[in-house]
């Protein structure tokens, strides 16, 4: 796959400065439009959007956005990554951009974040997509992020290394290797001569995510729940529940996908997502 084929080659790089800290964002279409905001996963970064997020540049002043931490935006001193926390980012990326409303379509962690920040400020939303992601983490796995966080980053002799050992988590796929390594590739930074990931391991170890079970019914916007069939992490039961909570919610599934479903079918997931915002 060749790199004009990805929707970044599209797009402008552009940096906002938001509570003190850089935010790195991918940018298409005009400013001044309807705005529309993509929230990337834990540990992943705005270029997980890029087969998508193009598609409606001719409609919405389109922007997929490196939350704190991660891609190429900074890394809050100290460690700052409550919930609470990539919602006040949110209303610091509106302001900037001169949004007094969104779309706002996040995936994972980004969704968490995304259906917290409708609950919080709906007045602000004008329609959400939660994309396989859950309400609360459970304890378990909460630990285990927290653990994940005293690790230190790997580190590669060369970017080609670091591309072959790139895995997503959970690592089920059906993605294209093109396009994961691409992922791998816009995820990279040299550092002293070696290569890592640009990803602040404190997200994990400081991550401090609210129970959002309780604000579900406080969500006003059309809502569109996205999941994979075959993810583990949004089950279906979850699914049609948080459907029954949210006052306008809609659930989706995409046959045959796992967790990361804009990766694994993202023609679909895009025409899914247009349908949604022209209904």
């Amino acid at each position: 796959m060749h790199p004009e084929r990805f929707g970044c080659e599209l797009g402008r790089q552009r940096v906002l400065t938001v509570n003190s800290l850089r935010l790195h964002c991918l940018e298409w279409g005009q400013p001044g439009g309807a705005g529309l905001c993509f929230l990337h996963g834990g540990s992943a970064h705005a270029h997980w959007f890029d087969a998508a997020a193009p598609v409606f540049a001719d409609r919405f002043h389109v922007v997929s956005l490196d939350q704190r931490g991660h891609g190429e935006s900074q890394w809050p001193e100290p460690p700052a990554y409550r919930t609470q926390d990539f919602a006040e980012d949110l209303l610091g990326v509106m302001d900037a951009l001169g949004w007094k409303r969104m779309v706002l379509v996040g995936h994972s962690m980004g969704g968490h974040n995304a259906l917290c920040f409708a609950a919080w400020h709906p007045s602000r939303v004008e329609r959400l997509v939660i994309v396989d992601s859950r309400p609360s983490i459970p304890v378990d796995r909460l630990w285990d992020m927290h653990r994940r966080g005293y690790r230190p980053l790997r580190r590669y002799e060369s970017a080609e290394a670091a591309v072959a050992r790139f895995r997503l988590l959970p690592r089920e796929t059906t993605a294209s290797s093109e396009l994961l390594a691409h992922l791998a590739r816009a995820g990279l930074i040299e550092r002293d001569g070696k290569w890592t990931y640009r990803f602040d391991p404190a997200c994990n170890g400081a991550r401090r995510p609210v129970d959002a079970w309780p604000l579900l019914p406080r969500i006003e916007c059309p809502t569109l729940i996205v999941r994979g069939e075959k993810s583990p992490i949004l089950p279906s039961q979850m699914g049609m529940e948080m459907a029954k909570k949210i006052p306008r919610a809609v659930l989706h599934e995409i046959p045959g996908v796992y967790h990361h479903l804009m990766l694994d079918a993202p023609g679909v997931f895009a025409t899914l997502l247009d349908r949604f915002l022209t209904g």
